[in-house]
C-alpha cells in the first residue's frame, strides 16, 4: 500500500515537472542559438568596418578618395541588407521558439486534462468498494 503511494506521487511529480524540464531545455537551446547567431552576426558587422578602416588608410589621392567614397555607399548597401536579413533570421527564430513553446503548453494542457480522468475511475470504483464493504 504504502510503495502504491510512493509510486504514484514519483509519477505524479514527474509528469508535473516534466513540462518544465521541457521549457527549460527548450528555453537554453533558445539562448545558445541565438547568441550563436548574433556573435556570427557581430563578427561579420565588425569585418565589415575593419575593412573599410584598411580601405581608408589607403586613400593616397583624389581618385583613390572617389573610389573609397563608391565603396562606402556600396557598403551601406551590403549592410542594410545583411541587417535585414539577420532581422528576418532572429524574428523566424522567434517564431520557432514560439511555437515550440505552444507545443509544450498544449502537451502539458492535454496531459493535465487527461490524468484526472485516469485516475477518477480507479477512484470511483475504490470508493464503491469501501462502500460496498460498509
Amino acid at each position: 500500500m504504502q510503495d502504491k503511494i510512493m509510486n504514484a506521487f514519483a509519477e505524479q511529480t514527474k509528469n508535473m515537472y516534466a513540462p518544465m524540464r521541457k521549457m527549460n531545455a527548450l528555453m537554453v537551446e533558445n539562448m545558445e542559438k541565438m547568441t550563436e547567431f548574433q556573435i556570427e552576426a557581430l563578427k561579420s558587422y565588425s569585418k565589415m568596418g575593419v575593412n573599410q578602416l584598411k580601405n581608408a588608410t589607403e586613400i593616397k589621392d583624389a581618385d583613390s578618395v572617389r573610389d573609397f567614397s563608391a565603396s562606402q555607399a556600396e557598403l551601406m548597401s551590403t549592410l542594410s541588407k545583411k541587417v535585414l536579413e539577420d532581422a528576418k533570421s532572429m524574428a523566424d527564430m522567434t517564431m520557432e521558439f514560439k511555437q515550440e513553446v505552444e507545443k509544450i503548453v498544449e502537451e502539458s494542457r492535454t496531459t493535465a486534462a487527461a490524468t484526472p480522468a485516469a485516475e477518477s475511475k480507479p477512484a470511483a470504483k475504490g470508493n464503491s468498494r469501501s462502500s460496498a464493504s460498509a
